[in-house]
């Protein structure tokens, strides 16, 4: 349509064609707002995010060090935690900068392209840590049912086959969400909310979104459901093999060569059912709780998971104690 065309329009519709334009273009910014109702608290808020945001930098960071650096850590069970660590670490530096500027700062505003690429690292790593779970899950099963064949079946190109794996279903799972989004025109500019959630984005079109809300809830029924169901299968093995132990002392081992793995599917898929479920039939909870549920939930995981890992697992707390009495002597 032409300029001299455009001018013919009434003076509502004109302004309409504009506002679409504009809508579809690389210039429009949106507004995160933050946490709703606790804008004042903002600047105390900051001070545990920033405390997870460290914890969270020094011990994956040291996770993935030992890893690279000893040897004897280079088994598939530590190399598919390094790659969890990698994943928790990359969720966390999509988050945590642009909610710490907004905290401190005020920044609220962020670019659509900005906003639909912090989108897509936030829920991606979240199907690729899911995917790599099962993956571990995998690995456990090997280790206690088949223990003599676990270096043959799951040998390091299995491994690395299984990373990509997991990272080719977050971005084929993931990408459809900002592409999708892409076609929306928006009505409001204004996100309630510390980040680019989905569902947040969408609420924020004029236009018919049953396609985003539809493909949304495909991707978290594919991806807790599915993954889910075959954890549980995988230990629904594993109970089966440890019934057939007679010794008690094989029982005690088996169990504890499962225990961190299924601590961290604990830390992992409880919160983030937990948020979901409020977000969908909690309509009396105040929107901060949704919000603050909503972040916890993407940032636990990967605050405990390094912990979890280093109590549980002898051979990084041979790794840490010897890193310790090198630097103390």
């Amino acid at each position: 349509m032409s300029h001299w065309e455009v001018s013919k329009l009434p003076l509502s519709t004109t302004t309409n064609f504009y506002y679409a334009i504009f809508n579809r273009s690389n210039f429009m910014t949106f507004t995160l707002m933050g946490i709703p109702g606790l804008e004042s608290q903002h600047l105390w808020l900051s001070l545990p995010f920033f405390s997870m945001f460290l914890a969270i930098l020094i011990n994956n960071g040291a996770i993935l060090f030992m890893v690279a650096r000893e040897p004897t850590l280079h088994t598939p069970n530590h190399l598919l935690l390094a790659l969890l660590m990698v994943a928790d670490l990359i969720s966390t530096l999509a988050l945590l900068p642009k909610l710490l500027c907004l905290f401190w700062f005020n920044d609220r505003d962020i670019a659509v392209n900005a906003c639909f690429t912090q989108m897509f690292f936030i829920h991606g790593t979240s199907v690729v840590r899911s995917a790599l779970l099962v993956a571990m899950a995998f690995d456990r099963f090997v280790a206690v049912c088949e223990p003599l064949r676990y270096n043959t079946v799951l040998s390091h190109s299995v491994v690395g086959r299984l990373g990509l794996m997991a990272l080719a279903k977050g971005v084929i799972l993931i990408l459809p969400m900002p592409l999708l989004l892409q076609r929306l025109t928006f009505c409001h500019m204004v996100i309630p909310h510390t980040y680019c959630d989905h569902m947040a984005v969408v609420k924020l079109a004029c236009d018919d979104t049953r396609p985003n809300r539809i493909y949304g809830l495909f991707v978290i029924l594919l991806v807790v459901g599915l993954d889910l169901v075959l954890i549980g299968f995988s230990y629904g093995l594993i109970l089966q093999a440890v019934i057939r132990f007679n010794s008690r002392d094989a029982i005690s081992k088996a169990l504890n060569t499962c225990s961190a793995h299924l601590f961290v599917i604990l830390i992992t898929y409880v919160p983030a059912l937990f948020s979901s479920l409020t977000h969908r039939l909690g309509h009396n909870i105040p929107p901060q709780v949704h919000i603050l549920l909503a972040n916890l939930y993407l940032l636990l995981p990967s605050m405990f998971n390094p912990i979890i890992y280093g109590m549980k697992t002898k051979d990084i707390q041979v790794k840490v104690a010897k890193c310790l009495c090198r630097r103390h002597s």
